[in-house]
């Protein structure tokens, strides 16, 4: 019988990305305390600008946008955002959807899979994912439940189970 395998990626869905930004944006549209300060949300580029007349604003802004990023279900470890800058008369912060897993976060779960998971257990890097693979279904079960107990500094996803 052929060896069970599954995929552990780290990817965001860009749709849902856009609809939380769209609903922040609204959000901030229609918020009093928003009003006349320069408030916005909106992507530049690849990255997400917000932008306001202050410090706590828009810092305000990055939380009404991850709380509607929470919403959708798309894990806060998946945004990298920056630190307020002045520019001009606004602040500014800009963040990014980070995806992919790197060499060595890859090289960590497949340590700790090594370490703490079943024998018999395969993790093998490809490219920005990891495969993990084993003769035992169980095994598997095993393994994304121990991954699920680790705190990493990145977003998982367990993707085609076979």
């Amino acid at each position: 019988m052929a060896d069970s395998s599954f995929d552990i990626v780290s990817k965001v869905e860009r749709q849902e990305v856009d609809n939380a930004l769209n609903q922040a944006a609204k959000e901030i549209s229609q918020r009093y305390d928003f009003k006349n300060v320069g408030a916005s949300i909106s992507w530049s580029g690849e990255k997400i600008l917000m932008q306001a007349n202050s410090e706590e604003r828009v810092a305000a802004i990055l939380d009404v946008f991850q709380s509607k990023l929470v919403k959708r279900g798309i894990s806060l470890k998946a945004l990298d955002a920056g630190e307020p800058q002045l520019s001009g008369k606004e602040y500014k912060i800009f963040a990014s959807i980070e995806e992919g897993i790197s060499q060595e976060n890859a090289k960590k779960v497949a340590k700790i899979i090594r370490d703490e998971g079943p024998k018999g257990v395969k993790a093998q890097v490809q490219g920005d994912e990891l495969r993990v693979s084993s003769k035992s279904r169980d095994d598997l079960q095993t393994v994304i439940a121990l991954l699920k107990g680790q705190d990493f500094e990145f977003a998982l996803q367990f993707v085609n189970y076979r």
